[in-house]
This record gives structure tokens, sequence and C-alpha cells, in this order.
């Protein structure tokens, strides 16, 4: 079973790193939403030096930018407080791209940090941005309500409710990436919010332009449309990924367990492999244990077929990275012994 963590101020310490990979660590994951491949070199080498010295052959997997919406950088954190009010622009107290302000409208529930945040935009202001075309009119700022208050780091994204994206699946910025991959021992690519077997195709065509095609494709289901085409997703693609953050947004939470399981089950069907991610222990992030819920939820992915884990926030900015491995790794071979017929016939004897 494949276990991956993901890099970050956290955890970019080749000690730290080296004790993951003895807790069962196989993988990291490096978000190209934060950093590119060249900004990362350093803690890519740390990554490699660390699994080296326990003799682990590290896998690597690149994130892409894709389509997805982020905020800007803040000057500090935010601590947003429900019921109070807010604006978002580029000069504003959250900074958001132009691009983004001008699909939002009145009336529309702003989504941000995976749907931690929650805003209701109360109303929108028009000007003319500089180096816009003369006289046209663009949103230039929004004022919010706070719907689900928290705390606001730099870069997280951010989304409107129940919109789909027809945006390329391949921005400018990920094909540069996908140029720099061999210089830094890439053996995945992630490739967000998969909307049908075309976008995966895209890839494929890019990864053989720059001859990597033994790169895995990991197709992370994160909207509707994914999880519509599924089937011929998991067809193309070498693993699918159910990335239950923007997942999450895409249905009403409630229904997202239903989800996870319905993707799981056409990926058993079609024998393909498939990751679990976002969440698995988020308490971790402050706390030293996690919580049962959390434990269950790994053990139920693992139960239900999944063929690896990955951390995100636990390990990139978590004051417990290392911790947190062990949990999930420790969690994650209970339930494969378990699952194993011999070894649960065993253990329903004793």
């Amino acid at each position: 079973m494949e276990f991956y963590g993901t890099l970050g101020a956290a955890c970019d310490d080749k000690s730290i790193l080296r004790k993951m990979f003895e807790y069962g660590m196989t993988g990291m994951r490096l978000n190209l939403a934060h950093q590119s491949l060249s900004e990362a070199s350093l803690s890519i080498g740390h990554v490699f030096k660390a699994a080296d010295a326990v003799g682990v052959t590290p896998e690597l997997l690149i994130d892409l930018q894709g389509p997805e919406r982020r905020i800007g950088d803040l000057k500090r954190p935010l601590e947003l407080k429900e019921g109070h009010k807010i604006k978002l622009g580029l000069n504003e107290d959250i900074p958001v791209p132009q691009l983004t302000m001008n699909d939002i409208s009145e009336g529309d529930e702003l989504l941000i940090d995976d749907g931690k945040i929650k805003l209701e935009v109360l109303k929108v202001s028009e000007g003319v941005i500089k180096g816009a075309p003369k006289d046209e009119k663009q949103t230039v700022s929004a004022t919010c309500r706070i719907l689900r208050g928290g705390r606001l780091i730099s870069r997280k994204n951010i989304s409107i409710a129940d919109e789909e994206t027809n945006a390329s699946t391949l921005t400018d910025e990920d094909k540069k990436q996908l140029r720099l991959m061999n210089q830094y021992g890439v053996t995945g690519v992630m490739l967000p919010f998969v909307r049908g077997a075309g976008d995966i195709q895209l890839l494929k065509e890019e990864l053989r332009k720059n001859d990597a095609d033994n790169v895995r494709i990991f197709a992370k289901i994160e909207n509707r449309a994914g999880y519509e085409h599924i089937g011929e997703i998991a067809e193309i693609s070498d693993m699918v990924v159910v990335a239950r953050g923007d997942l999450g947004n895409a249905f009403p939470l409630w229904e997202l367990p239903k989800v996870q399981k319905e993707i799981a089950q056409v990926c058993r069907h079609a024998d393909k492999p498939f990751l679990v991610a976002t969440q698995f222990l988020h308490s971790m992030e402050h706390s030293p244990v996690p919580t049962r819920a959390e434990v269950s939820d790994i053990y139920n992915a693992v139960q239900d077929g999944a063929s690896a884990l990955m951390l995100t926030g636990e390990t990139a900015i978590g004051a417990y990275p290392v911790r947190a491995m062990r949990y999930l790794t420790k969690t994650a071979n209970t339930a494969l012994m378990t699952s194993d017929p011999h070894i649960k016939q065993l253990l329903d004897m004793a």
C-alpha cells in the first residue's frame, strides 16, 4: 500500500522526513499551487536523501494547479468571525484575482479553503481596472457576510457554490512545470478537476511531448462532472484520487461518504487502484492525538479497497507531521490485516 505526505514547512527537514519514511511513508506530494519545482528544489533534495537513508525509493507526485481558483497573498492571517462583513478584491481585505472577481455576483455563496470558510456576497461594486479596455467596467470589490468563519491564510482555494468550470484542465504554468519533471525525479502527476477521459488524454499528450510516458497519472475526482464520468476516467488513468476537499464542495457534505463509496465501488469493479485524500487527521494539525472518528475514517477507506492514502495539511503545516504519518500507516495496516481472509478467519476464531 502507498502512503503519501505533502511537502511543506512542517516536514521540510531531513530528520523529520527520515522518521516519516521509517514509519512507512512511500512518497511525497508537492502542491504546485504553493511552490514550483524550482522553488522546492532544496526540499525535494531533502526528500530523496531522507528516503535513501532508510532504503526507500520514494514516489514524488506533483499536484498541478489546473483551473482551481485561489485567493492571493495576505499580509497576515485573518481571523474571520461569523456574522461580520469583509471585502474581496485585488486591493481589499481578501485579495482575489480579477478573473475570479468578474464571475462573482450578488447572492453568490463563496467557499474558501475546501469549504472551511463560507461567505455570502451582499454587494458587488464595479469600476474600470487599470490596463483594461477603456470604459469597460469590471467587478472591483465584493462586500460579503461571513456565514462560517475561521482562520484564513494565503493562497487558499476559493470557489463559487454550485459552479462548474469550463476552463482548460492544463494551464500554461502547468505545462511549464511538466517540462521540468524529469529534472526532479517526478514519478506521478495529479490532475485536478478531471471532467472526463478527454482531460486525461490532454495530459497524456503533454507527457509524451516531454518524454515522460512512464510517469503515472493520478486523476483527481473533485467535481460533479468527474463523478458522473468516473467509469471512463478510471479506465484511462493510472490511479483515481477521491479528493474530498473540493468534492465536498461540489456535493452537500452529508452526501460525501456515499459519493466516496460509489467511486470506490466503480474502481474495484474496474480493477483500478484509488487513493483517498483530505482531512484524514485534520485535528492533528494542532493535536498530538487524532479523534476516534479520524482513525475510523482511515480504517474504512482501506476496507473499501483504497490502494493509497494521503495526508495534506497534517504534514505540510501541521505541528505533528511524524505522529500523523505514524497514525495513518498503523491504522491502515491494521485494516489490511483484518481484510486478509485468512487472518480474519483466525481473528474470528480467537
